[in-house]
């Protein structure tokens, strides 16, 4: 638990947190934009490049998995250059990303664009994150997140029925360009709005052999999950990928315990509520990474639906999940973080798995309703797994625990692509199927659903109490004799 003062001084006054906040959104709401309207128009760029459809699942883990692989020195560049100077240079290179993705002829140079613009995004999100929870106090930290993420899920909502509109009536080359404008707004936002924060004499050397190991680590064994089954290439070389991972990441391990500053410090994971949010949060991750890849997928190529359908009825989820946040405050304070997990988690494994059952014949409004309940619940559990992660994290470690923390969101986001475009190859064949049918599709999403389920067991081991100086919750105390309500006595 952390027990170092806060300094007052160093906090942001509230109407200062909201306005950081959301400046720093801008950034989370033009990377959540580019994800939902590129899974929108995966089917038009496939048929732009002559490409199988499902292969097209690279466009989305290229970028996720650059990602993971930059996420890890974020931290220390922000401690050593500054916070509002990375930002604002990781939003300017984003940017530039988009640009050449929207200029792409090819696969393979939407793949290589598309690892660029990551570039930009593994420095842009973590980096704002970390610049906003250096600045506010810890009881602030749960009001600080709502308001982070509130503009940010304006991108999920406005993404599928833009892509689709788009996609159906100009180009899916306009889905990459619309982020120039925003991104420039941000620019000029972050320099006239947001104040310096910086930790150089902390930051110490960049761990470049660290950064190699980890980053070597990631990509083989992404390249694996993305690769194998999927005659992508032959199945000796993607189990060829799994074991170089492996061998990579038991190098990192034994660097990381020498080194005095690890590019991602495995210590934190001896603080209960960082790594219990760590673990959870993986498993979770992969099913709402899945969601946004199988969603689009199975409406337009399943059901048959335009492009602009397809979109009206995928952002209902995000609809749900922009509807909640203001409300996640006080469940928090009346559950408590480990009840309220729970209960989140697995009501929103149920109205995920629920999606297997979708139809043709369904009225849009159940699918609508389906979609935009789990995408509440789905919202509130992401608010409590971001909140609990830093509630005991003390601030001299925050940009370490900000960067370790992002990078396994990235892997794990990536990882639920790569297991539902696999599960659906995967049953496809199975069935003995040309093409996937709609219930492939079911099939996909029970799977990545069991998968996400194994996180509510994983919250189930939180203290009662975890997160309380945080939520504002107080659990009650433990029945017994009435010997034990005597402070003396149970000394």
């Amino acid at each position: 638990m952390d027990t170092e003062p806060e300094d007052d001084a160093a906090t942001l006054s509230p109407s200062q947190m909201r306005l950081t906040a959301l400046i720093v959104a801008t950034a989370l709401f033009m990377q959540n934009l580019d994800g939902t309207i590129v899974a929108t128009a995966l089917p038009a760029m496939a048929k732009s490049f002559h490409a199988d459809p499902l292969h097209m699942s690279l466009a989305l883990t290229s970028y996720l998995l650059s990602l993971a692989i930059f996420i890890p020195a974020s931290g220390w560049f922000a401690d050593r250059f500054g916070s509002r100077t990375v930002f604002r240079a990781a939003i300017l290179v984003f940017t530039i990303g988009s640009i050449l993705c929207g200029l792409s002829q090819s696969l393979g140079q939407l793949i290589a664009a598309r690892i660029f613009q990551g570039l930009g995004g593994a420095m842009m999100v973590p980096v704002g994150r970390l610049l906003l929870l250096k600045s506010v106090r810890r009881r602030d930290m749960i009001a600080a997140t709502s308001w982070l993420t509130m503009p940010a899920l304006l991108g999920p909502i406005i993404g599928p029925p833009l892509g689709g509109f788009i996609v159906t009536y100009l180009s899916w080359r306009w889905t990459f360009d619309i982020n120039v404008p925003i991104g420039l707004i941000g620019i000029v936002a972050v320099t006239l709005h947001v104040r310096e924060v910086k930790d150089a004499e902390h930051a110490g050397r960049l761990d470049i052999a660290g950064l190699v190991w980890s980053g070597l680590a990631m990509a083989l064994l992404m390249s694996g999950f993305e690769t194998i089954g999927r005659g992508l290439i032959p199945l000796g070389w993607s189990l060829g990928c799994f074991a170089a991972g492996a061998v990579a990441s038991l190098a990192y391990w034994r660097h990381a315990r020498r080194h005095p500053h690890p590019i991602l410090d495995l210590t934190l994971m001896r603080i209960d509520t960082f790594a219990n949010s760590t673990i959870a949060g993986s498993f979770f991750r992969v099913l709402a990474g899945a969601m946004p890849f199988l969603l689009p997928l199975m409406l337009q190529l399943g059901f048959g639906d335009s492009a602009a359908k397809s979109g009206t009825i995928t952002f209902a989820a995000a609809v749900g999940a922009l509807a909640m946040k203001p409300l996640a405050e006080p469940i928090l304070r009346r559950l408590g973080f480990r009840v309220a997990m729970m209960l989140f988690g697995g009501l929103a494994v149920v109205f995920t798995a629920a999606c297997a059952a979708f139809r043709p014949g369904w009225p849009e409004l159940a699918l609508d309703a389906v979609l935009l309940v789990g995408g509440v619940f789905r919202s509130l559990q992401f608010t409590a797994l971001n909140t609990i992660a830093y509630a005991d994290v003390p601030r001299s470690r925050m940009s370490a625990a900000t960067s370790f923390y992002a990078t396994f969101q990235q892997i794990t986001l990536t990882l639920g692509i790569s297991v539902a475009a696999g599960a659906l190859e995967f049953t496809t064949i199975f069935a003995g199927h040309a093409e996937p049918s709609i219930a492939d599709y079911g099939w996909a999403f029970l799977i990545v659903s069991a998968i996400g389920g194994l996180s509510v067991p994983v919250c189930a081991r939180l203290s009662p109490a975890a997160g309380d100086d945080v939520s504002g919750h107080h659990a009650p105390p433990p029945a017994g004799p009435a010997i034990d309500a005597n402070p003396a006595a149970r000394q």
